[in-house]
């Protein structure tokens, strides 16, 4: 089974980004990256301050053997904060809350203050989805998160979005929103 088939069969479709997507990425930027083999596929871009991991995914039968684990510490040994997007916890989905324990044992943080709705150009569904981070140095807080989810968008989810959609995402500002909480915000 190849990469994207692996992806597929675990992905729902409004979190996809087309075959043709990615392989322009890895093909037109080199600050994108594919890891893979029979048992994982990792997509992730990696920029000079941070690492955006665009998809991870272990097949369920290799599960548990600490592969997932592994293909994060291999990130983590850059010495780069490390971000990615995650489902919002659904309790009919057991996934959901097993993926957030998992980043949890990692020491990924949740950016409260982050909201962000992707919007799918393939199934034109929006999705809410929490933004995890990992620290590398203790000197992030959620403002430099929310700039770097910026970044990440315009430089990957809508890149070449025309060419390869026929359509547009929204702007950055419009679906990654830096939101007041009952804390500071620069803490």
């Amino acid at each position: 089974m190849n990469w994207y088939d692996m992806l597929k069969e675990y992905f729902p479709e409004e979190e996809l980004k087309t075959k043709q997507h990615l392989d322009t990425l890895l093909a037109e930027k080199d600050y994108y990256y594919l890891d893979c083999s029979e048992q994982h596929v990792l997509l992730y871009a990696e920029f000079p301050n941070f690492i955006f991991v665009d998809y991870m995914y272990v097949r369920g039968t290799k599960r548990h053997r600490g592969i997932g684990k592994q293909l994060i510490h291999k990130l983590k040994e850059k010495g780069k904060t490390i971000i990615l997007e995650a489902e919002q916890q659904d309790p009919n989905d057991p996934d959901t809350s097993k993926r957030l324990r998992f980043y949890s044992r990692e020491a990924f943080n949740k950016a409260d203050c982050i909201q962000y709705t992707k919007h799918s150009l393939i199934t034109g569904e929006k999705v809410n989805l929490d933004i995890l981070y990992w620290d590398s140095n203790g000197e992030e807080n959620e403002v430099s998160i929310y700039m770097k989810m910026i970044q990440m968008y315009e430089e990957v989810h809508t890149f070449k979005e025309f060419e390869l959609y026929n359509d547009y995402h929204p702007k950055a500002h419009d679906v990654i929103h830096l939101v007041k909480t009952g804390r500071d915000l620069l803490s």
